[in-house]
């Protein structure tokens, strides 16, 4: 290969980099949805207004069965696979672990165990951890106490937290 025929292909990887950026330029131009210099906000897509799902099915939701009532029938046995869980951070032999021990919490007075450090809204609160408190705190800690240090999602299923609970109440908890 000679000079002219290397510089010929050059121009030509050239031209067609270029002829790709004249294209991305033109497509941006066309396409561009940021907002203009009259402050609008950018939206992407379409609104699409949709009436309740329920509604159009025409299925009813469910009503939500009272937690006293999922407790009465609640699986200690089952609530014993649940505790795994809670197992990489509560022990239940009365000692602190990354969170405070769970022996004898049903029926135990809100941040009350020794030598924990409770996050402020915990330590603070009143009453004690009742089968519907711990419910509550299962279903979504940190929106039940807020600033909770408990890194935990939460429980959606009602009967899962009505078996663990079992579990906690019949060893101590």
């Amino acid at each position: 290969m000679d000079t002219m025929t290397i510089t010929k292909a050059g121009g030509a990887l050239c031209g067609a980099l270029l002829v790709f950026l004249l294209g991305a330029w033109a497509s941006e131009g066309l396409y561009h949805v940021a907002g203009d210099s009259h402050g609008e906000e950018a939206v992407m897509g379409f609104a699409i207004e949709v009436a309740e799902a329920a509604d159009e099915a025409g299925v009813e939701a469910e009503p939500e069965v009272p937690f006293e009532e999922v407790f009465v029938n609640a699986s200690a046995a089952d609530g014993e696979r649940l505790w795994r869980q809670c197992a990489s951070c509560h022990n239940l032999e009365g000692s602190n672990a990354t969170g405070p021990y769970l022996d004898g919490v049903v029926g135990r007075d809100k941040g009350s165990v020794p030598g924990y450090a409770y996050s402020e809204m915990l330590a603070t609160m009143e009453g004690d951890w009742t089968p519907e408190n711990l419910s509550g705190f299962l279903l979504n800690p940190k929106e039940y106490a807020p600033g909770t240090k408990m890194a935990y999602r939460g429980m959606s299923d009602i009967q899962d937290r009505a078996n663990l609970i079992a579990y906690l109440a019949a060893t101590g908890g």
